[in-house]
């Protein structure tokens, strides 16, 4: 066996400063100005809420926030907020000035945790009861940066939100800015790849990193189980073919999906479509339905889903392209 390097953690790989940060241009603007703002009056960073859909960097920029700030970070997740008490005992895990105390998916916290959590917040203590001696102390909590994590922000107490002086929309990504993260990646992991194959993983990455990189991953894969070391366009379609996604990134279910759709020229209800794929009606609508609809394949009306134009092109050209290949076969 070659001596190659052993395999990096591609998730290890965190830009060490905002600068170095892909995409998000915006948002990485405003945090920038906000971190230079911060420094230049001695004081910690504001209170911070980053939204938008899963895998589109929200950890990835508290991570960098912390670095930033020359702080130690600290995380949990919104459901292991569950009481004051929880919520005290994150807090109070903060050692010293300009932590950065990240909740990810914060709207899971109870409404109890989030109440806890703007009143610290306000008094900048926390508040520990003695139901045995009936006594109550307050403990100063370090100047710190609370740092809020969601995909659905409306699921959050409004005083909770109103008190995050900062509040950042992500979205997903460009194909071009996908392309440059992805080499960007494969740079910092040592990963080397013909330039021309990452156009394609980027197109299929549902403008989210987390896929982009997940694809970046398998590709890896494909290509060091046939003992070679550069990832190449062959290596990328073999991926694909494993991965059994087409050219929009589409996966089985969803492919499934839009045949059923295709069948008829009328809608067809949630529960049909769940009972078909063989889901429940819930995996339906937040899972399978959501690229689809970012993608502007489907729509949802009161009578149920049905393709669009671009829905109905895309299933003709997949079946076009199916029928070419088995042509080819025999």
């Amino acid at each position: 066996m070659p001596n190659e390097r052993p395999a990096a953690d591609p998730n290890a790989a965190i830009p060490p400063t905002l600068s170095h940060v892909i995409g998000q241009r915006c948002v990485v603007e405003k945090l920038r100005i906000a971190v230079e703002a911060a420094w230049a009056d001695s004081v910690p960073l504001d209170h911070v809420m980053l939204t938008g859909p899963p895998g589109v960097g929200k950890t990835l920029l508290a991570n960098v926030l912390a670095r930033e700030m020359a702080g130690e970070f600290k995380e949990v997740l919104g459901q292991g907020l569950c009481s004051p008490q929880a919520v005290n005992g994150f807090l109070m895990s903060a050692e010293r000035a300009n932590a950065v105390m990240f909740i990810d998916e914060a709207h899971e916290a109870s409404p109890a945790a989030q109440t806890a959590l703007y009143k610290a917040i306000d008094e900048r203590a926390v508040y520990l009861r003695d139901i045995y001696a009936d006594t109550t102390t307050k403990l100063e909590l370090p100047k710190l940066t609370l740092l809020l994590a969601t995909t659905d922000p409306q699921r959050l107490l409004l005083p909770l939100r109103d008190r995050m002086r900062l509040v950042c929309q992500l979205s997903r990504y460009t194909t071009d800015d996908l392309v440059a993260l992805l080499r960007q990646k494969a740079r910092q992991l040592g990963w080397e790849i013909e330039d021309a194959s990452l156009g394609p993983i980027a197109a299929r990455a549902m403008g989210t990193p987390r896929l982009a990189l997940r694809l970046l991953q398998a590709a890896r894969r494909t290509t060091r189980a046939e003992g070679e070391t550069v990832i190449s366009a062959a290596h990328i379609e073999r991926t694909f073919e494993i991965e059994e996604i087409d050219a929009l990134g589409l996966g089985p279910d969803e492919r499934a999906y839009l045949d059923i759709l295709a069948e008829t020229n009328e809608p067809v209800r949630v529960m049909v479509l769940a009972s078909r794929l063989g889901l429940v009606p819930g995996a339906v609508t937040s899972v399978v339905e959501t690229n689809m609809l970012w993608l502007g394949l489907i729509s949802r009306t009161e009578q149920g889903r049905c393709l669009t134009a671009r829905g109905i092109e895309h299933v003709r050209s997949e079946r076009g392209e199916l029928s070419a290949q088995i042509e080819e076969a025999e």
